[in-house]
């Protein structure tokens, strides 16, 4: 979890350093951060700074979202285990958890801008997008000096400026004012069908994309972006061959209902190849 949230770390918005996962953060208009470190025990420890006492209860659903503390993973393995493929990575990691997000216009301004380009060069252009349009934030840590864009700016802003497709800026722009014209938009939804709906509705969004942001911020386990080739490459990997994606949606079938864990497994071993 950590490594992942290492790798994407937004510069001016999060840091992670020895194991410790430090971000700006935003409620209801007001700001402030937290950390989050490895326990002694089986637990996390946070520690916040938020104006707000009331808003405490909302930061620890979202710190909960983030981190998957809800998942079962003695459930969630032995169903996963049943695919020979998947048990040796279940075995490898029993405790994997799906990590979630903040926000959930932040992960779409995330994952829009990761259509087409390395996670490397996504992250680049988030923390210009953030260092520019994010409103500033006074902490402890030299490395949190932002908090993310309200979605009022972002809807407003011409975001190509910052060097990217000018319908890319368009669909980044038109996330946000989703965003302000349905405050539900990245909202869990009743089934996955219909959060994946919600999301292909908007201009700019596809399939890739909806499945994306339905996995890390509504939550659903059985959400599955069969097109990534990072999913693909990590099967042909296991497989000691040529995979398509039509033949990794096929092989996935058997990871139903729990293809979120699936994906993020065969994304590990990727990481765990570089």
């Amino acid at each position: 979890m950590v490594g992942f949230l290492a790798a994407r770390a937004i510069t001016g918005m999060e840091t992670v350093e020895a194991g410790v996962y430090r971000r700006s953060i935003s409620v209801g208009g007001r700001h402030g951060w937290l950390s989050v470190a490895p326990g002694a025990g089986d637990w996390l420890d946070v520690a916040v700074d938020f104006p707000e006492a009331a808003a405490l209860p909302e930061i620890e659903r979202r710190v909960r979202n983030m981190f998957d503390l809800d998942a079962e993973p003695q459930r969630i393995n032995p169903q996963l285990a049943t695919d020979p493929l998947m048990a040796q990575l279940v075995a490898a990691r029993p405790g994997l958890r799906v990590p979630g997000t903040w926000d959930g216009l932040e992960l779409a301004i995330r994952a829009v801008l990761g259509q087409q380009i390395t996670v490397v060069a996504a992250i680049r252009l988030a923390g210009k997008l953030v260092a520019q349009y994010g409103q500033l934030l006074e902490t402890p840590y030299a490395g949190i000096t932002h908090v993310f864009p309200a979605p009022e700016v972002l809807a407003a802003a011409d975001l190509a400026t910052l060097g990217m497709p000018k319908a890319r800026g368009r669909t980044l722009s038109g996330v946000a004012q989703a965003l302000l014209d349905d405050p539900e938009v990245f909202e869990p939804k009743a089934s996955l069908k219909e959060g994946v709906a919600r999301l292909v509705a908007l201009p700019g969004i596809g399939d890739w994309t909806a499945q994306y942001i339905t996995m890390r911020q509504m939550r659903e386990a059985d959400a599955f972006a069969s097109g990534d080739i990072g999913l693909v490459n990590a099967l042909a990997a296991l497989e000691g061959g040529p995979v398509s994606a039509r033949q990794l949606l096929a092989r996935a079938e058997a990871w139903r209902p729990l293809r979120a864990y699936a994906a993020q497994h065969l994304w590990t071993l990727l990481q765990r190849s570089d």
